[in-house]
């Protein structure tokens, strides 16, 4: 804890290789950039330890392609770091093999990113055949191996918004407790460069997420979240934002090969997204980040409305 009360939570970049190649990737553009050594990587998980972070959350790319990734893992655990996850897309966990040799590295828990309800909608997104099969195959694998700490998330795109109540209904069958639904980042990477064909209007995106987000409460899965939206569209469901229970919980810091950011909570509400005059008077304006700078660019603030 900090002196505010808050959990320190480091989020690892390991670098940006993946065997994904998502079409809305934020890392579209650093492909080629040079990965993180395990030795890097060693000495930044006993900077974690050391600075106190309860949370330490690998990611890439893909970190679990590595062959050092079980060793980063195991390292944390060994020097006590309370909570270890990763955010993968899930393949590596199809080898049931590789499934237990994780698992064994003592990880807590394992984000899924899921991109679709079916192989034609995720695949296409991902860009690599025969991945939805393989991240169902891992989950199987991995509570087959009495591992039940899953969660998932899904990044909200044109191509996906329309099947997330079907979305919704894969992840309770998957009995998957924490989801979260995040509006496509149009700042940087691939939905930048692609953004007339990739991001939706928040307006006709919001009705697919609120309606996931109900799919879940109904199922007793309350847990569930979005993110990276205006809460002029989702007024009804505060509970369910992870931006604000991110403030309350934790201070973020991102460490990648390329940058790091010392509070990454404080700089995405700085600098990332931005509210507009629309927004003056608004009950929840303090509470809320507004939208992405380069959605305003595109699309313009026609559809917030500020809630009296």
């Amino acid at each position: 804890m900090n002196k505010d009360g808050k959990m320190l939570k480091v989020v690892l970049f390991t670098g940006y290789a993946c065997n994904n190649n998502c079409v809305f990737c934020i890392d579209a553009d650093k492909r080629a950039l040079p990965e993180k050594t395990t030795g890097q990587l060693l000495k930044e998980v006993l900077k974690a330890k050391h600075k106190g972070a309860y949370i330490l959350e690998i990611i890439g790319g893909e970190a679990t392609i590595r062959p050092d990734f079980i060793r980063i893992v195991a390292a944390a655990k060994k020097l006590g770091i309370p909570q270890v996850t990763c955010a993968t897309n899930g393949r590596v966990f199809a080898d049931p093999a590789a499934a237990k040799k994780i698992m064994a590295s003592g990880i807590d828990s394992v984000i899924f990113s899921v991109h679709g309800p079916d192989a034609a909608t995720h695949d296409a997104l991902t860009r690599a055949p025969g991945s939805f099969a393989q991240l169902k195959k891992g989950m199987r694998n991995l509570r087959a191996l009495g591992f039940g700490r899953i969660s998932g998330n899904t990044t909200v795109v044109r191509q996906n918004m329309a099947a997330l109540p079907r979305l919704a209904e894969f992840y309770i069958k998957n009995r998957v407790p924490n989801v979260e639904y995040i509006f496509v980042d149009p700042n940087y990477g691939g939905a930048r460069n692609d953004f007339k064909a990739l991001v939706p209007r928040i307006s006709k995106a919001a009705p697919y997420m609120r309606r996931a987000l109900a799919l879940g409460c109904r199922a007793g899965l309350d847990q569930w979240k979005v993110r990276y939206v205006p809460l002029c569209h989702f007024k009804d469901c505060l509970g369910q934002i992870s931006e604000i229970n991110e403030r309350e919980l934790f201070l973020t810091e991102h460490w990648a090969p390329d940058f790091k950011n010392a509070d990454a909570i404080g700089s995405r509400a700085a600098v990332g997204r931005r509210k507009t005059a629309r927004c003056r008077g608004c009950r929840l304006f303090s509470a809320c980040e507004g939208i992405w700078v380069e959605y305003l660019k595109n699309f313009g603030d026609s559809e917030l409305k500020a809630v009296k």
